[in-house]
């Protein structure tokens, strides 16, 4: 698969289907990988990639830190995310396209449409995370990684990653780079290296700023009443997607449309048609370049 520089950081993506470009953030959560899109709980069921690719040019990608991407040791917001995605579309010469996100992917999607309104298409939010149970675990998972480091330092981080080749979701121990540190040894060894207080400052202010309300986050409500942008909510309902922040998004986005559907009725016949509804409607009323 091909890869592309963006921001100096390595973006592993693939471009499959041919149709209007639908650029899409993976779910998973800290392990974000195109893969996903195929494998992953209600996405696997549904094959949705079977058939958004017949009639859209989708661009998937490895999030940053995640898969075979690359990272940087920062203070990670969405609108680092954002930027990896505008990058990948700018990489591709594309100006406008859809948007959509699963999970955790939601949360980038909603604050490019803020960020970038007049390159936002549509935007598909499947399966929005949120809620108290989604920010009291995010916060402890952050919370698990500071205290091993306090304990054991940086330098276990890299031997513990190494051998259990588990995710930041599987292992809070591991922290928000264990696939970086996996797969690029120069990053490991200077990951290692780094200052512990500083470090910790980081680690902080991330997790902070990423489970900071209790319903779906990645960009502030006052914001998303602004947005003039077609969009298409689709609920789940479990610890990580709390119905309530589908239901918010809905409240927050003015051209917002909400699939009333539980997830044990999104099957392969229904949601992938609904998707395609809605991406056709929204191609339909975009206004002209320029």
């Amino acid at each position: 698969m091909p890869f592309a520089v963006i921001d100096g950081i390595n973006t592993r993506y693939e471009v499959v289907g041919s149709g209007p470009p639908l650029l899409m953030f993976s779910p998973g959560g800290f392990d974000a990988t195109l893969e996903k899109w195929s494998t992953l709980g209600v996405y696997a069921k549904i094959k949705l990639m079977d058939q958004l690719t017949r009639k859209h040019r989708c661009i998937v990608f490895d999030r940053r830190e995640t898969g075979q991407s690359g990272g940087r040791v920062e203070h990670v917001t969405w609108a680092h995310y954002v930027a990896q995605g505008k990058g990948l579309l700018e990489h591709l010469k594309i100006e406008r396209a859809h948007l959509m996100g699963g999970c955790m992917g939601c949360c980038p999607v909603a604050a490019f449409g803020v960020a970038h309104p007049e390159a936002t298409l549509s935007m598909i939010l499947y399966w929005p995370v949120g809620g108290a149970r989604y920010r009291i675990n995010g916060q402890q998972r952050f919370a698990q990684h500071l205290a091993y480091i306090e304990q054991h330092g940086l330098a276990d981080v890299v031997s513990l990653v190494t051998a259990s080749g588990k995710s930041f979701g599987e292992d809070p121990r591991g922290g928000p780079w264990a696939s970086v540190i996996r797969h690029d040894r120069t990053f490991a060894d200077a990951y290692a290296k780094r200052d512990i207080a500083e470090y910790r400052r980081v680690i902080t202010a991330m997790g902070r700023g990423i489970y900071d309300r209790d319903t779906a986050p990645g960009a502030e409500p006052e914001d998303l009443l602004r947005l003039d942008i077609p969009a298409l909510i689709v609920p789940g309902r479990d610890a990580s997607h709390a119905t309530s922040a589908a239901r918010y998004l809905e409240e927050c986005l003015p051209r917002s449309e909400y699939w009333d559907v539980l997830p044990e009725a999104q099957s392969e016949a229904s949601a992938p048609a609904r998707l395609l509804q809605f991406l056709e409607k929204a191609g339909a009323m975009a206004p002209p370049k320029g």
